[in-house]
């Protein structure tokens, strides 16, 4: 994953080099970044490294995630394991599936401020990505957990700034980003009762980055661009209750027999975004 990141990279700055170097005057106008423009974007988008993720459970219903599950013997309930990724069945030598790094794609509009090479502006993007983010873990049932986050849609408002040679730019961006997330969770335990709570999926967060522009018509741009994403979740977990398991469940345990809550360890849902643009310009 980290190679195909670096060589998508890569190409971008190969890309920027090559428009640098080819950079002429559009018909004599001196600002062509200067006005308001509309376009696309469209590209792969890629997780990072959650090595490490787990589950994280409440037991005793004071909001720490911190409590182990034990059997009525003291045993670990959760000794196999876990794993950042979906859980192909309940049984933990199966392993998992990866983190789905897909497609991305948006709709933009913006205005920039060319003076002299100087170029100052403001974006605004809306768009969807297909990535989905997995952690699971396996209980000694055995039973495996797993919770899954994606991206309904996104949107965007972010500031550009960059330096123009001719009809090409360089240009780093950045700003507030809004994002739903919608959460999913899914065991082979048939036993137990399980409910979400807290899907308080519409997230407030931050993109940066930065690209290369060049005008291929008096009108048209494309280009190639970065950018990263972070969303702060981490509030969405579920309650495990008795439902037709025994009162010696690990769930439901005395002398905290009102039930258990998981939720997943990491509090952050952020991706790496890789794509293209095309931009008409008024």
């Amino acid at each position: 994953m980290n190679n195909k990141l670096a060589m998508i990279a890569a190409t971008t700055l190969a890309i920027g080099l090559t428009s640098a170097a080819q950079a002429q005057d559009m018909g004599g106008n001196e600002q062509p970044f200067s006005g308001v423009y509309v376009g696309a974007a469209g590209g792969y988008d890629i997780q990072g490294n959650d090595l490490g993720s787990r589950l994280q459970f409440d037991r005793n219903g004071d909001g720490s995630f911190n409590d182990p599950v034990t059997t009525a013997a003291g045993a670990d309930a959760f000794s196999p394991g876990f794993c950042n990724g979906r859980a192909f069945n309940g049984n933990a030598s199966r392993g998992c599936e990866n983190d789905r790094n897909k497609a991305s794609y948006y709709a933009r509009v913006g205005f920039d401020k060319q003076m002299g090479n100087l170029v100052v502006g403001a974006v605004g993007e809306f768009g969807k990505s297909e990535i989905k983010d997995f952690v699971a873990g396996f209980s000694t049932t055995p039973a495996s957990y797993t919770f899954e986050r994606s991206l309904n849609w996104e949107a965007s408002a972010r500031l550009r700034a960059g330096y123009a040679i001719g009809s090409g730019m360089f240009y780093a961006t950045g700003g507030a980003g809004y994002a739903d997330i919608k959460h999913r969770f899914e065991t082979t335990n048939a036993a137990n009762t399980f409910t979400p709570n807290n899907d308080g999926k519409k997230k407030f967060g931050f993109i940066v980055g930065g690209g290369v522009e060049k005008f291929i018509t008096r009108n048209i741009t494309i280009g190639a661009e970065y950018t990263y994403h972070d969303y702060k979740d981490n509030n969405y977990n579920v309650l495990v209750t008795q439902g037709s398991a025994p009162a010696t469940n690990p769930f439901v345990l005395a002398p905290n027999t009102a039930g258990t809550n998981i939720r997943r360890s990491d509090p952050d849902f952020r991706w790496h975004s890789l794509r293209g643009t095309v931009g008409f310009h008024f």
